[in-house]
């Protein structure tokens, strides 16, 4: 007799009301990296080859893909020990340097590159510094080009690649390295053959942020002088080359592209977690006797050189005389502060609203098309966000002729489309801590609301805005800080008139003018200090009502 069919439960349908907004967030991402497609498949065929097979391209590749492996070999020298020595051992102070090997973020990578470019020359810190003491100051070579961009890099991406590994460290089950050195294997065999496989998903996870992050930096190859994809694409720009800008930016977004298959292809049939029944044990802390000076040393080293640094740095040119009065440069710092936090604050909110459907739909209705409308909406966050803006630019261009005949224009060069630029950029980091929430707080309690008769908005403004509340303040911390130090969107969009701390401190590092940049360098560190501090003292506090 033949068994009946299993009848498979019936998944419920995704609602429009969050279906919309999600699908018009995906569009928001896609819509001007498919006009870049266009825009680069409309130019005539001498003028493709001309772009395609300039020989410089190659040159650009290989500058591109140096320096983001040397900026991942450089991270992983500092993140693996430091990771391991936070997490695995009895470090001294161990919860004080596991949160300060995070401070090096509040510090962009443009800002490190001024501290390093100011230090050197006849008349850098150093020089100035030493002939106070000195007869005959002591005056070292600029830092610049591939090794000044590869320093400056290195010190503010390390974080990310250290937050991964010190999670993966957290979880790793301790009974694989104590049945190696059952074994007889030695530790540095044990950590080799044992742990480094266990470590590889965090490895990948971490090389893939800090490269996205290299391939789209702008500031620092600018400051430096290294030419890489995003230092031509504003060079496209600055030549009004549409063609050109166009094709660089889609280089850049296939560049991203392939580190993200690359990813993938990496962990592909990776299987890690326990098979055997019970659960894994607590983790077991390495003794380090002697080693523990040593590591001190070596964790406050990355300490001086990613936040000590260049904080000194900002406040030994905030003593020098400027070329700009005082009264100018406290007028500009003030106009930084007010634009910045303005549009900062804008943008957060608009990346929440939009964070907050796309997030419902991946934890609430979980299936394969809520689950495609998470990973476009993090795309805006994988493209680079030089051709990102470069999109939304020729897209607000594009609408202004379509729907403006008297010549003016609405969108281009308008708060509203840098606001829009920023939020789907970094809407992505507002996705993962809302997401988070609401994997903690129980569905039940909307059921029930939905049972008394309570529809979506009531249910939504009573029930579960409450209960995603610190997901939500991390959201908006989050972005507030990201659009805070962000620079390529600002240059490209930025409004006539608009300024921020981040585009003032470029523009006068650029010029050499230290001094000039020192007071908005001082801005971006308090600010960025202000608000990760709080992202810490947020996660500890959560950690402590956990336990």
């Amino acid at each position: 007799m033949a068994s009946p069919p299993v009848l498979k439960p019936r998944r419920p349908p995704l609602p429009w009301y969050l279906v919309v907004p999600a699908v018009m967030c995906g569009l928001g991402v896609a819509g001007p990296m498919a006009y870049l497609v266009v825009r680069a498949l409309s130019i005539e065929s001498d003028e493709l080859r001309r772009i395609l097979l300039d020989p410089r391209n190659l040159a650009l590749l290989g500058n591109t893909l140096l320096l983001c492996l040397g900026v991942l070999v450089v991270t992983l020298i500092l993140a693996l020990p430091a990771a391991w020595l936070t997490a695995r051992t009895d470090l001294p102070m161990r919860r004080v340097f596991a949160l300060g090997m995070v401070l090096p973020l509040a510090v962009p990578g443009y800002l490190m590159a001024f501290s390093l470019l100011s230090l050197g020359g006849y008349v850098g810190a150093v020089a100035k510094v030493t002939g106070l003491v000195m007869d005959e100051p002591i005056r070292i070579a600029p830092i610049r080009g591939f090794w000044g961009a590869l320093i400056a890099l290195s010190l503010y991406n390390f974080p990310y690649m250290l937050l991964n590994l010190r999670a993966a460290f957290l979880s790793l089950d301790p009974t694989l390295e104590e049945v190696g050195r059952s074994l007889g294997r030695t530790p540095a065999r044990v950590f080799v053959s044992l742990v480094l496989p266990q470590l590889r998903p965090a490895l990948v996870a971490g090389g893939l942020l800090v490269g996205l992050h290299v391939v789209a930096d702008f500031g620092v190859v600018h400051l430096m002088g290294y030419h890489t994809f995003s230092f031509a694409l504003y060079e496209r720009y600055s030549a009004v080359d549409v063609p050109g800008m166009a094709w660089f930016g889609l280089m850049m977004i296939a560049l991203a592209g392939a580190m993200i298959a690359l990813e993938l292809w990496l962990l592909r049939g990776l299987r890690l977690h326990r098979v055997g029944s019970g659960v894994a044990r607590g983790r077991a802390v390495s003794r380090l006797g002697w080693w523990k000076a040593p590591a001190v040393l070596f964790l406050l080293s990355i300490l001086c050189a990613g936040v000590v640094m260049p904080t000194a740095t900002t406040v030994f040119w905030l003593f020098e005389p400027t070329f700009a009065s005082a009264g100018q440069l406290r007028d500009k710092l003030t106009d930084a502060v007010g634009d910045s936090v303005t549009a900062a604050a804008l943008a957060s909110t608009v990346a929440v609203l939009l964070a907050l459907p796309v997030a419902l739909l991946a934890s609430r209705y979980p299936s394969k098309r809520a689950l495609s409308l998470e990973r476009l909406a993090y795309m805006g966050y994988a493209t680079p966000a030089l051709a990102f803006a470069l999109g939304l630019l020729v897209v607000s261009i594009s609408v202004d002729r379509l729907l403006v005949r008297s010549g003016e224009t609405w969108f281009y060069q308008s708060l509203a489309v840098l606001v829009y630029g920023y939020a789907l950029h970094f809407m992505a980091e507002a996705v993962g801590p809302i997401r988070a929430a609401l994997f903690h707080a129980t569905p039940r309690l909307e059921e029930a609301s939905r049972a008394l008769g309570h529809g979506f908005v009531r249910t939504s403004w009573s029930v579960t805005l409450p209960l995603l509340r610190p997901g939500l303040l991390v959201s908006l911390a989050l972005v507030f800080l990201s659009v805070m130090k962000e620079l390529p969107l600002t240059m490209l969009l930025r409004p006539t008139g608009f300024t921020n701390l981040a585009y003032e401190l470029w523009d006068r590092t650029n010029e050499r003018l230290y001094a000039d940049a020192a007071p908005f360098a001082l801005g971006i560190l308090v600010v960025s200090f202000v608000f990760v501090g709080a992202l810490l003292v947020g996660e500890s506090a959560l950690e402590r009502k956990k336990q």
